[in-house]
């Protein structure tokens, strides 16, 4: 036991502060049980903390505020799981990721290709909706982050300065990618791709 105790302290400081993780991303240190034992062991002494059922972390820690719970785009990754399983943030939380707005929301979405899940953290929800293989090509990069959050935000609510601070946010690297998604934008979507690839 205290050799699966060092190993798996060894793994989390090695993952560094911020990193969230399950029990069976330790399952090749010991078995289940024995994990299990020492993780609620690590997080009754303050060295992780449990986040909810079955997940964890080695929370940042702040000056003023103490343990700062951990980014919504990592937990939807460990909840995502296998390396193949793919996730896309949605919705509002992909408008404020593009500085469309200023409020990060209660229920923060990212669309999935795997399966569904939700899990409560401090005040917010993260949800996990599966979706079609259409709304998942272009996940992980730029054009699924600036499609996504303009459907949530509707043709009516993009303005010049929305452009504008979408803008300001990305690279010149960044723009030049848009314009090889523009079929998987819907038509409006993708004019306003070609003005955020467009150099002033």
């Amino acid at each position: 036991m205290q050799t699966i105790d060092k190993s798996i302290v060894s793994r989390i400081y090695g993952s560094g502060r911020g990193a969230v993780f399950t029990p069976t991303q330790f399952l090749d240190l010991g078995g289940r049980r024995a994990v299990d034992v020492v993780l609620h062991r690590l997080a009754k002494a303050g060295t992780i903390r449990r986040l909810t059922r079955g997940l964890y972390d080695y929370p940042k820690q702040h000056p003023t505020y103490g343990m700062m719970f951990p980014s919504p785009q990592v937990v939807a990754k460990v909840l995502a799981g296998k390396d193949s399983t793919r996730f896309q943030p949605s919705g509002a939380y992909a408008a404020n990721l593009l500085g469309l707005s200023d409020q990060v929301p209660a229920k923060i979405v990212f669309l999935t290709d795997g399966r569904a899940k939700r899990v409560k953290i401090g005040r917010s929800e993260i949800i996990l909706k599966r979706t079609s293989p259409r709304n998942m090509a272009t996940a992980g990069r730029l054009s699924g982050l600036v499609i996504q959050a303009l459907r949530y935000m509707g043709k009516k609510h993009v303005d010049d300065r929305a452009i504008s601070r979408m803008k300001s946010k990305m690279a010149d690297a960044d723009t030049k990618s848009l314009l090889k998604d523009l079929t998987y934008a819907p038509a409006w979507i993708g004019d306003i791709m070609r003005r955020l690839a467009k150099k002033p």
